[in-house]
This record gives C-alpha cells, structure tokens and sequence, in this order.
C-alpha cells in the first residue's frame, strides 16, 4: 500500500479529561458505574463549564464486557447511566487498544465536520473474574490458528520477546526492573493508581507484615535486592517477574474533544490533537523480528507526518508498559530511541520526571493499571493534565512541554493508535 501524508480536515482539541480510581471493585459495581466517576471528574475539569446537552456522541472504548460482565451493548447503557439518551453512542473493541481507537475516532468524526462536540472514553470491569479466566478471555486476543491453540499467553508472549531483545541488545533483567522502579514511583504520586506505592513503599510495607506476624524481620540494601529476591518477586515468565507484569484491574477515563475553533468556549487552556495514526502488524508467530512492533512504527510515522513533527520534538509520552519490555520497545520504535539504545537511557534516567523524556509520568499500565478498555484514553487524561500542568506531586520537571504522545498497543501489537497533542 502506497504511503500517504494524512491531514485533518480541520482543529480539533481536548477541553476536560476525567479518570475514575483504577482498582479492584466489588462485583455489583459495573463499568458504567465507573464511567460516570470518570465523567463527573471531566465535567468538573471544564473551566468555563459544560452543558452536557451540547454532547453529541459517545465513543467508548471497551475490550470485553460481555464476558467480564455478562453485557453487550454497553455503549447505550452508558449513555443512560449519564443521563444523555438519545445521544448516539458506539462501543469500540480492539483488545487494549480499544479506547485509543475510540480516541482518534472521535478526532476524525470532529475534523470531518460531522460533530462539533464528541465524549471519548473507556471502561472495563476485570476483576468480576479470577486471574485463571482473565487470561482465558485475554488469550483470545491472540491469533486463533498458531498461537492460543498452543496454550501461548500474553505473559508468555512478552518473556519471549524480552527474551530476543536479552539476546539482540544485551538488555538485562536490571533494565526491565529500572523501568518497574521509576513507574511504580510516579504511581506512588497518582491518588487514582492502582498501586499507588513506590518499590521502597513496598519494601516498607513487607518489612512491617513480617514484624506483625512474628516472622523474622527481612532486610533488602535497596529496591533491586528486593526485586531480585524471588520471595518478592516471583517469575511469572521468565525474565518478566510479578514488578514487571500490569494489573488486572477495574477503571474508566473520559476526555471531551470539540472542534478548534471553538474550544476556548470551554476553556482558555485547550490541548490541540495535531497527529493520529493507527496501523496492524502481524501476530507474533509470523513476524521476522520480534524485537520490534511494525505497527508502531507505521501508525507513528502516520502521526509525525499528519502532526509535520518527528520523534525529537516529542517532550513526553505515555506509552503502553503492559509489560516492562513493552515500555524498550515502545521508546525504540517511536523513534525516540535508536534500537537497542533505549535501556542506555533508561539507565541514565532520562525516562524519569525529572529527566530528559518522561514517559508514563502517571506509573503507567504497571501501576496505574490496566482496565484494558480505559487504558488509552486514561493516557490522554495525564497528557491533558500534564500540559496544563495540573498533575500535582508527579508534574514533569520540564517546561517546555509543548509537544506529547501516547502509544497504545492492542493484544503483542497486532493493533497501535498514536496520537499527539500539543501546547499552544
């Protein structure tokens, strides 16, 4: 297929975002309940205040609520939980890529002139089941000839490529905690994380459980002791133990997108959408290399050209860390990072809030969590909150913030959305 430069018809820009606490819930509380805390956190982010009326479609990204639930045709009921039918409103599924989907969706309904005003999100309720059947439905994301019949699942599927980029690279089981160690710091300074504790927090916390129970007290030197310690973290494919694998947990984020030229009705900070692209890649079994998702690279070379910018521009990213080796890949295949180069600048810090290139400023999949239909819409809430610099205790260090990204990888990367935003 021939490449083509892309470009929206016309503005279009974030006014309000809104996230529910990511968590696990009890069982009657549903996914709708859940997107109308994500909804009134948007509402109450409007400056200038929001007429919900004014709304004029919901799109929403949801993985599988039919069989985390027992509900199909979740898109209406959530219309009605927020009291707006007869708004139109659509479910998108593209396994953990399905609120990013929903996401550049509502962009394009917006620059195409058919809506002014369109409601994004994403909802899941996960934990209605246990770990066994969550990786059941999970796992049929996978490809359904070569992969699922083989009893591969997505734990296994991500050791095996971290295992090529050991190989390939020489990355190191350090490398991958490095990156467990700073999202699980940035989580500790996000009250809607799942796991809103830093690995010493962590640390802290099973030194004070021993002493309770009687039981000798451990003693770690510092956060790569404990992570090394398999009492602590336990291998759940190896190399990727439990710090480097995301939760299976409960959440909802919404972000309102109208038309540019009247966004300043809603607020005199927009953030502007200036580049999306979305592309598929092959599954595991049929790729040449597995260090590397092709569809990442095509859906961001989609976004750089309709958003005329490259990956040097980029000053931020949320990007899709299901497991910590998706966070290497993510860095080198969006252009930020030669490949194999990632790790050195992880090493270095440069990932960190503080540092060079923050990414997953929010503790990312890891420690936010990872209500798989909410997941790519929740990373447009923290770049939204970041640039209007509202983030709180985990504001990037930097200024000059104008430009961001977010990367979210449906299933190994069979499906990527990236969109770009940017500070005026």
């Amino acid at each position: 297929m021939a490449q083509k430069k892309r470009k929206l018809g016309r503005g279009v820009a974030a006014v309000g975002a809104g996230l529910s606490k990511f968590g696990a819930y009890p069982k009657g509380v549903r996914a709708t309940d859940l997107f109308v805390e994500a909804f009134n956190e948007l509402k109450n982010s409007v400056d200038k205040g929001l007429d919900t009326k004014d709304i004029e479609a919901l799109y929403l990204g949801d993985c599988s609520s039919d069989l985390f639930e027992h509900q199909i045709h979740v898109a209406p009921a959530t219309v009605n939980r927020i009291g707006l039918i007869p708004m139109p409103a659509i479910r998108f599924e593209d396994a953990c890529a399905s609120s990013g989907v929903a996401f550049r969706e509502g962009v394009i309904a917006i620059a195409s002139g058919i809506y002014d005003i369109v409601l994004v999100g994403g909802a899941e309720k996960m934990t209605n089941l246990d770990t066994a059947h969550v990786t059941d439905v999970l796992g049929i994301a996978l490809d359904p000839d070569a992969e699922f019949p083989a009893g591969e699942t997505f734990p296994g599927i991500y050791a095996t490529i971290a295992t090529a980029h050991m190989a390939k690279y020489g990355t190191t089981l350090e490398d991958f905690m490095r990156i467990g160690i700073k999202n699980h710091y940035n989580g500790s300074l996000n009250p809607k994380a799942h796991f809103d504790a830093s690995i010493q927090q962590f640390m802290k916390r099973r030194v004070a459980s021993a002493v309770r129970k009687g039981l000798p007290e451990p003693h770690w030197a510092n956060e790569m002791e404990f992570l090394n310690d398999p009492a602590q973290n336990p291998i759940i494919a190896w190399p990727m133990r439990l710090f480097d694998c995301s939760t299976i947990c409960d959440g909802a984020s919404a972000v309102l997108l109208v038309a540019e030229d009247i966004a300043r009705n809603f607020t005199d900070k927009p953030i502007h959408v200036i580049g999306t692209g979305l592309a598929s890649d092959y599954f595991v079994a049929e790729r040449e290399d597995i260090t590397s998702i092709k569809g990442t690279k095509e859906a961001a070379r989609e976004a750089y050209g309709m958003a005329n910018v490259g990956p040097q521009d980029i000053k931020m990213a949320e990007v899709h860390d299901c497991f910590t080796i998706a966070e290497i890949l993510a860095m080198e295949d969006l252009g930020l990072y030669k490949p194999g180069e990632a790790v050195k600048a992880i090493r270095e810090g440069e990932s960190r809030l503080d540092g060079k290139l923050p990414i997953n400023m929010d503790g990312g999949l890891k420690a936010k969590g990872h209500p798989i239909g909410a997941s790519g819409v929740g990373m447009a809430v923290e770049i939204f909150k970041q640039m209007r610099e509202e983030a709180g205790p985990r504001q990037v260090k930097r200024k000059d913030i104008d430009l961001g990204l977010t990367q979210n990888v449906g299933a190994h990367g069979a499906t990527v959305v990236i969109n770009i935003f940017e500070r005026r």
